[in-house]
């Protein structure tokens, strides 16, 4: 999900009365919550789980058991050094180091739970699983869940500035009305998935994933893999639950193609892109003695390949009157 959701959820959990907590609890809500996408600055890594973008920092074991207790500990040393200067906190709260500690690890916690939601993924079980999970139950910016946010946030500093009874009651409404279109959401993707089975196409796709639309929640754009070829089709369920409303010719990904195979290993850069790709589609390009492989990944790209989403490689050629290898 995009940063903004992932502090709103954060700054939600702290207007729920949690930040009331210990000193720097909303701090720890927000921080916590944006964490594990520090790993965007890590693409130069040459391991490859911290190199790929919801690799280890998103995992359970980086994610969220080992980077709470490190932001924590910042915070700490920060608050220490705004005493040392004769800071004075408005909130009149105390620190309390056990809090923080349980705030920063709820604020974590979030973070995989929501880009769990998307066709992007996450490999929750890194390092020790390069497997990608999904639910499809979101589109990566939601306006329905940053305007569930958005009015329960207003509302709950609202509260708590009249000092309201149960002042973050709103906070916990809108959190509890996200959860609700979550797992609704999931549902309808659950449904997506069995979509071309159950259609005329009787397909069994090995990979399968269903994007939602931004405002019209209810849609999916479907796009399988089954015997090395890529389709694509809009699921609605609004139409039948158990047919695509429509389907595109499948088109082959070329994984299999011997040049394609000898480009997977090319470069450093093809080798973070497979891993990262989950339905790598690639497209040959021979010329000359050399042939250029650009590789795409079909949930965003389609069998037509864009350029916001590729990489290529130069291999040589077998044919008359080329050098071998």
């Amino acid at each position: 999900m995009d940063n903004l959701t992932h502090s709103l959820v954060g700054w939600a959990l702290a207007e729920t009365g949690l930040k009331r907590r210990t000193r720097k609890g909303l701090a720890a809500c927000i921080l916590a919550a944006n964490m594990p996408d520090i790993d965007v600055f890590f693409g130069w890594a040459p391991w490859t789980p911290l190199a790929t973008h919801r690799g280890f920092t998103h995992g359970l074991v980086g994610g969220v058991l080992l980077m709470p207790p490190l932001l924590a500990g910042l915070l700490l040393l920060f608050d220490r050094w705004q005493i040392r200067r004769g800071a004075v906190f408005k909130s009149g709260l105390p620190m309390n180091a056990g809090w923080l500690l349980a705030l920063c690890y709820l604020g974590a916690l979030t973070h995989p739970l929501l880009d769990l939601q998307n066709v992007y993924a996450i490999q929750l079980l890194s390092p020790s699983s390069g497997r990608w999970f999904h639910t499809d139950g979101l589109f990566i910016i939601s306006p329905w869940l940053l305007a569930m946010l958005g009015t329960g946030l207003w509302l709950a500093r609202g509260r708590w500035k009249r000092r309201a009874r149960r002042a973050g009651k709103p906070a916990i409404a809108a959190l509890a009305g996200v959860s609700g279109f979550i797992a609704a959401n999931i549902g309808i993707s659950a449904l997506a998935w069995q979509a071309p089975g159950n259609s005329p196409l009787h397909a069994k796709p090995d990979r399968i994933f269903a994007s939602p639309e931004p405002l019209l929640f209810w849609r999916r754009d479907v796009i399988w893999r089954e015997r090395g070829a890529i389709t694509q089709g809009r699921y609605d369920p609004l139409h039948g639950l158990t047919a695509l409303v429509e389907a595109s010719q499948p088109v082959a990904d070329n994984m299999a193609d011997p040049l394609v195979r000898s480009a997977a290993t090319a470069t450093p850069e093809v080798v973070k892109f497979l891993a990262w790709s989950q339905m790598p589609v690639a497209r040959i390009a021979p010329q000359g003695c050399q042939t250029t492989v650009t590789f795409g990944d079909a949930r965003y790209s389609g069998p037509a390949l864009s350029r916001n989403f590729n990489v290529s490689a130069t291999v040589p050629t077998l044919a008359p009157g080329c050098p071998a290898r």
